[in-house]
């Protein structure tokens, strides 16, 4: 599964979700958490988040954290698993680490509704 899709599991419900990569790797649920980042590296891929350069001399890369999140139905069981990789932006400098910010986000729903209107509105 790809496309920034979350990953769909019929797990038993847990209490808390893991906060760091040990943790994750560590639950129950470690194969299912494995899977989502698969998922969300994937994604970041293909829709070419990033670009790779070299580090310029003297400069220390930003870090990131992966973020986890079961995400639930309305009986409280776990139906999906969700990790997102993170930039630990608050160590950013206006001006030296970037310039402006943008973050495309477009979910799948909008997409859809997009495209069924463009024939009604003949664009």
């Amino acid at each position: 599964m790809f496309g920034g899709e979350a990953l769909e599991a019929e797990a038993i419900g847990h209490e808390d979700d893991p906060y760091t990569y040990n943790e994750a790797m560590g639950d129950v649920d470690a194969t299912l958490w494995k899977k989502a980042m698969n998922v969300e590296m994937e994604s970041m891929g293909s829709n070419k988040i990033w670009e790779l350069v070299d580090l310029p001399e003297g400069i220390k890369p930003i870090g990131c954290k992966w973020v986890y999140k079961r995400k639930r139905g309305a009986d409280g069981k776990v139906e999906t698993f969700k990790a997102r990789l993170v930039a630990k932006g608050y160590t950013q400098k206006e001006g030296i680490d970037y310039d402006e910010t943008f973050s495309p986000v477009a979910m799948l729903k909008s997409r859809q509704r997009t495209t069924l209107l463009i024939p009604l509105l003949k664009l």
